[in-house]
């Protein structure tokens, strides 16, 4: 049995792979400010992660075979984990994002792991990282640069996953596919970026199995997560209007250059390769197999 602790992951593709360790034989504790309770068969630790006493304090003499970061989005949050955990866990993996490729602009060739370098990443730990507001604005900057005080000296075993924007799920709280389908209701124009770029997804159930495969794996370092075929703003819009059914009005688009765009509209392209996580043994889906399910699932729709 191992021992695994989840820090956050209470929602969404976090309680899957809360699911996926209970029914491998391993013990979870989920380690949270103590707001919700842990799913059913984990066990609980209550602290302010941004506190490193407070962290310290929970985590006390414990050991872990695993720990899964899920809300690790500052360098000052990967500072207070990595002092707190050297020395407690055999191997570290921090859920980040395929934002922090945010600055590429590629339309044919994906992007592997190595056009981003952790270790080259300038960290400034003198920005406001405890500002909400700063760090919701500045997320793909955070988590590169959490990913960079993991990957500093001395060595740490850690692993950064490089999620795909997730889609699927009834539980989706992030409300982006339920902006579409009211505007296909009502008729109003979709603003989109100039110009609109596709982008890279992974199923919601997917990125639990992905995670889950990790944490049984011995590979380091940064390995992104990406389901098969890019999808632009009009594929997830078509599979919109096709959940929804009927006859609407009509699909409206309105580039905007410069201002507030739709969800899933990106004027730059990073796709991701996903060459090593399937050198390492792990075959990623395509889009086009779960899109229709996941966008239908998520609007509450038969």
């Amino acid at each position: 049995m191992r021992e695994v602790l989840v820090i956050g992951g209470n929602r969404y593709f976090g309680k899957r792979l809360i699911a996926r360790l209970l029914a491998a034989g391993d013990r979870v504790t989920v380690l949270n400010r103590g707001s919700t309770p842990p799913p059913p068969g984990a066990g609980q630790l209550i602290a302010d992660r941004d506190d490193e006493a407070s962290l310290a304090a929970a985590v006390g003499e414990r050991t872990f075979d695993v720990v899964v970061d899920q809300v690790c989005y500052t360098p000052r949050q990967a500072a207070i984990a990595r002092r707190v955990f050297t020395g407690r866990t055999a191997r570290y993996v921090m859920t980040s994002t395929v934002e922090v490729y945010e600055y590429e602009d590629v339309l044919a060739e994906p992007l592997g792991e190595d056009v981003l370098d952790p270790a080259r990443v300038v960290v400034t730990p003198e920005l406001p990282w405890q500002d909400p507001e700063f760090v919701a604005a500045h997320y793909g900057e955070g988590k590169r640069q959490a990913e960079a005080v993991f990957a500093a000296g001395p060595p740490f075993p850690h692993v950064v996953v490089r999620v795909a924007h997730v889609l699927g799920g009834a539980d989706d709280f992030t409300g982006r596919l339920a902006h579409y389908a009211d505007r296909i209701r009502t008729g109003e124009p979709i603003a989109v970026a100039v110009p609109n770029r596709p982008a890279t997804y992974i199923d919601v159930e997917e990125i639990a199995d992905f995670l889950f495969w990790v944490t049984r794996q011995d590979f380091t370092g940064p390995v992104n997560a990406a389901s098969h075929g890019p999808l632009g703003t009009e594929d997830i819009v078509a599979a919109v209007v096709a959940a929804l059914g009927g006859a609407w009005p009509a699909v409206r688009y309105q580039p905007v250059e410069v201002g507030a765009v739709s969800p899933f509209s990106f004027a730059r392209a990073y796709p991701m390769a996903t060459t090593r996580a399937e050198s390492l043994g792990f075959v990623f889906s395509h889009t086009k197999d779960w899109l229709t399910r996941a966008v239908a699932e998520t609007l509450g729709v038969n």
